[in-house]
């Protein structure tokens, strides 16, 4: 990772001046649940990256450890960035399911989301379906 006074030469000595935000990327994050079944489906609409990953990691916890629910559905489907925080949180709620017997699916893949797991190899390991019909099934 870069940091930003490699990004940006002509800071001042000493002073690291702040990356501009992006106002097409919002780091905010909006996460859902509902049931079907004995399933929680978790709905899942932003970005997940270093500020919002911990929300997702405590909700995926929260069903598969505390509530101890037999399956969650990740829907992805409207998740546009995904970073390394963001797949951290995914493998730990993929290992709590498996520690526990339950099933943990990703559903409705971004092409962003998709490109991160497979560049990571990460995409063999989680059970991944197109549509939460299949999911459920």
């Amino acid at each position: 990772m870069l940091c930003a006074k490699t990004l940006r030469s002509g800071a001042p000595s000493g002073k690291v001046p702040a990356l501009p935000r992006n106002p097409l990327r919002s780091t905010r994050l909006n996460i859902a649940e509902r049931t079907s079944g004995e399933a929680t489906i978790i709905d899942i609409t932003g970005d997940i990256d270093l500020s919002s990953s911990p929300d997702l990691r405590k909700i995926l916890l929260r069903e598969l450890k505390e509530k101890r629910t037999p399956r969650v559905v990740v829907n992805m489907s409207k998740v546009r960035y995904i970073d390394s925080s963001g797949v951290a949180s995914l493998v730990e709620g993929l290992k709590a399911s498996r520690d526990s017997g339950m099933r943990f699916a990703l559903v409705g893949l971004s092409k962003g989301a998709r490109e991160v797991l497979q560049l990571s190899r990460l995409i063999k390991i989680f059970e991944i379906h197109d549509t939460e019909e299949q999911a459920l099934a």
